[in-house]
């Protein structure tokens, strides 16, 4: 819910913008560092879901890592500031320069995505004289019941290890004289919202664990992702239930005394915290259909586009309003039929220059914005 002084704030801002609430983002940051505490549990921030530089300030210094799926990312955290030993480095296609710039870094860990992985690793790092520290990204087979285009653990999926390449990757390990095995990694998918998934997680991250202690490699890290969802259709209510989450893992986790257990948190902490602010060019009223076409498009927003995702529509102007509603098509002005963000949205009549919020975009909004059409640069905004 928005303030009579926000609306007002918003009037002056051209649009389209993000709107960031700093304030609720440091408050859930430190409800989640507040949660992990409780069971010394290692937090790193994903940075796919966002990198905006306010953003990743707060997440810095709330003392989380950086999970990196990129070379950009490695260099950008370093950048901001993240703790080296805090830096990890996953994604299933590193190139030769992203493996070298992170080796130069001296970064905590690569998570591995395959065995022809680990022989570039080590090959490359032979020629730098370094030692590099290495997880083992295990594909678990643990549906995460969410959205199929953001399940990442099937065994149909491109990411990770499959249990049948096992013995081959232990006898990789034990000939690459230039990586330290240090761990496991696992990661199911994203935004999800039904905890027991997690518990189906736990039984599988122990079988994978107690294979490699039997064949004499020390497991120092249990490394189980994150994926967390946030309630897209009550932004409201802001916080996840960290408590619940990180409890699912203490008492389903079994953690050896010399284990840490360390998690990737990317939607959960940054999702709730911004808001897409639109204006309304153009009402077009027809026999079947009532269209609001706005400043924003799929180049803004392109998670509807992607793959259907669902984001709260409200019009600010009419804020309180209830004795009149219709459904619309909220539709941008990018030239693609899939330049929507709702369809029979029931709104408080919209007029030209209303504004509207597009809700729950902290994640995987403005860092998927694009200069299709060549549309400029989406403009953002603050509040503390």
């Amino acid at each position: 819910m928005f303030s009579n002084k926000d609306i007002t704030h918003f009037a002056n801002i051209e649009t389209p913008f993000y709107y960031y609430d700093l304030t609720l983002l440091q408050n859930t940051l430190d409800t989640c560092a507040q949660a992990a505490k409780v069971y010394n549990f290692h937090v790193h921030y994903a940075m796919k879901a966002n990198f905006n530089p306010m953003v990743l300030e707060k997440i810095k210094s709330t003392g989380f890592g950086a999970d990196c799926v990129s070379g950009g990312e490695v260099k950008k955290a370093i950048e901001i500031g993240f703790d080296q030993n805090k830096v990890v480095f996953a994604g299933v296609g590193k190139s030769d320069k992203e493996i070298n710039d992170a080796l130069d870094q001296d970064i905590f860990c690569f998570n591995v995505e395959s065995i022809q992985e680990l022989e570039v690793i080590n090959e490359l790092a032979a020629k730098r004289a370094k030692k590099a520290r290495v997880a083992i990204r295990i594909n678990p087979n643990v549906d995460a019941h969410t959205h199929h285009n953001i399940t990442t653990g099937l065994d149909e999926n491109k990411f990770g290890i499959n249990s049948w390449d096992l013995p081959d990757c232990a006898e990789t390990l034990k000939q690459c004289a230039q990586l330290e095995f240090i761990g496991i990694h696992f990661h199911i998918g994203s935004q999800i919202t039904n905890l027991d998934v997690y518990k189906n997680l736990c039984v599988r991250v122990n079988e994978f664990a107690a294979w490699f202690e039997e064949r004499g490699f020390l497991v120092k890290v249990l490394n189980v992702g994150g994926g967390l969802g946030i309630d897209y259709h009550n932004p409201d209510q802001q916080v996840p239930d960290f408590e619940a989450y990180f409890k699912i893992f203490n008492d389903f986790l079994e953690v050896r005394s010399n284990q840490e257990v360390h998690f990737e948190l990317g939607r959960a902490l940054v999702g709730q915290s911004s808001s897409l602010i639109s204006k309304v060019l153009y009402v077009k009223n027809g026999k079947k259909k009532n269209f609001i076409i706005l400043d924003a498009g799929m180049t803004e927003l392109m998670r509807p586009a992607l793959y259907q995702a669902y984001h709260k529509i409200e019009n600010l102007t009419r804020q309180g309003v209830t004795d009149t509603s219709v459904k619309y098509d909220v539709v941008g002005p990018i030239c693609e039929s899939t330049d929507c963000f709702g369809k029979e949205v029931e709104l408080p009549e919209t007029s030209r220059g209303d504004l509207i919020a597009l809700r729950s975009t902290g994640a995987y909004g403005e860092v998927m914005a694009s200069h299709y059409n060549l549309r400029e640069n989406v403009n953002v905004a603050y509040s503390e």
